[in-house]
């Protein structure tokens, strides 16, 4: 079955690339970027991963597929409403200044849509808890991973393919993130943060599914950690061997 997940979701995703770029629905230049390096790659990857991972993980646990459709949306607003700033603190501390930036967005939204799934995929009130943080923790480390070609989801393919011998939803996971990878590593595409969203929070289902106690615990941990050292390590992502002032992998110009 998890091989037939993966192969599906995999279809899916290039089937919905496909009819997208044919369509391109308001126009090409709405679909169309430039990246850090100056080239111009298509936003087609995103929303056609998005959808995909969403029915695959609905089909095989539906709050998952929830979450994930959640995730999806919000990265979606954000990709559209997008502003300059990074890391959550920044966006905590203009919503304590009164404005609501898509950054805000994301955090709530996500979380809350985590915490939901989290609750119907577990039975006990702290697994609960857990399981909420992994799902939406999940979901904002791959977003923050995605800062160069192929990054986010080659990180989805590794960290997923080796979950792949104890959850269905790693498989539906991996085929989406391997069906963008080719073209994300040779700049045609991005997958955005509604890709980058939904992937992960299906990567988190999946250790949520797999996973007792001290397992998530300990990813519980690990995506906190991410999201703590998330603003630095955006900014150091985003320079590294090229000039501060280019764009991350994900921006738009």
């Amino acid at each position: 079955m998890r091989g037939t997940s993966l192969g599906i979701t995999a279809a899916m995703t290039r089937v919905g690339m496909a009819a997208l770029r044919a369509t391109a629905p308001g126009g090409r230049e709405r679909w169309e970027r430039t990246n850090y390096a100056g080239r111009t790659v298509e936003l087609y990857a995103g929303p056609a991963s998005a959808l995909a991972v969403a029915l695959g993980a609905g089909r095989v646990r539906p709050a998952a597929g929830m979450a994930v459709a959640v995730a999806g949306l919000c990265g979606a607003y954000d990709d559209l409403a997008g502003d300059h700033r990074r890391g959550f603190r920044a966006h905590l501390a203009a919503l304590r200044q009164g404005e609501v930036t898509s950054g805000t967005v994301k955090l709530f939204g996500i979380s809350a849509a985590g915490l939901v799934a989290g609750a119907l995929m577990k039975e006990r009130l702290v697994d609960k808890a857990l399981a909420g943080v992994v799902i939406a923790g999940a979901a904002h480390f791959v977003n923050l991973v995605d800062v160069r070609p192929g990054r986010a989801a080659g990180a989805v393919v590794a960290l997923g393919v080796a979950g792949m011998t104890q959850s269905e939803l790693a498989a539906v996971a991996v085929g989406a993130a391997g069906a963008v990878l080719p073209d994300d590593l040779g700049e045609r595409v991005m997958i955005g943060d509604v890709g980058a969203h939904a992937l992960g929070a299906a990567l988190g289902a999946a250790v949520v599914e797999s996973n007792g106690r001290l397992g998530l615990v300990a990813h519980a941990a690990a995506v906190v950690a991410a999201a703590a050292c998330g603003g630095a390590v955006s900014r150091v992502s985003a320079v590294g061997p090229f000039r501060s002032d280019q764009p991350s992998h994900h921006s738009c110009e």
